[in-house]
């Protein structure tokens, strides 16, 4: 496993963003942020947007660390949402019908003004 991942939490307004600045996003690193949603998530945070925008592949290893992410937020009653996915990871998401508990949306702020509502 990489030991140095590039990745940032931030806190807009009680909404946590989840930024991964890595342009694969696969086996070699998502047992780490696996790890890190279950630290970070546990922690009273349930509103979830995970920033894509830097990922350029992702796979199945991938998706289950979103997947993830999902089932702790579910379980505290919270969200999450997908935030500015390029166009390979967005068709994958959209081809594994996961965009139907996985909403996509094109970018942060619009991601951020959807939990708002």
């Amino acid at each position: 496993m990489n030991e140095a991942i590039d990745f940032e939490f931030t806190t807009h307004n009680e909404i946590t963003i989840f930024k991964l600045n890595e342009s694969r996003f696969n086996s070699s690193i998502a047992g780490f942020v696996k790890a890190e949603f279950s630290i970070t998530l546990s922690e009273e945070v349930n509103k979830l947007v995970v920033d894509m925008s830097q990922v350029a592949y992702c796979d199945s290893s991938g998706l289950s660390a979103l997947l993830l992410a999902f089932r702790i937020l579910q379980a505290a009653e919270g969200e999450i949402k997908i935030a500015a996915p390029q166009k390979s990871v967005r068709t994958l998401i959209e081809i594994s019908q996961l965009d139907k508990i996985l909403p996509i949306y094109n970018s942060v702020e619009e991601a951020i003004n959807e939990f708002k509502k």
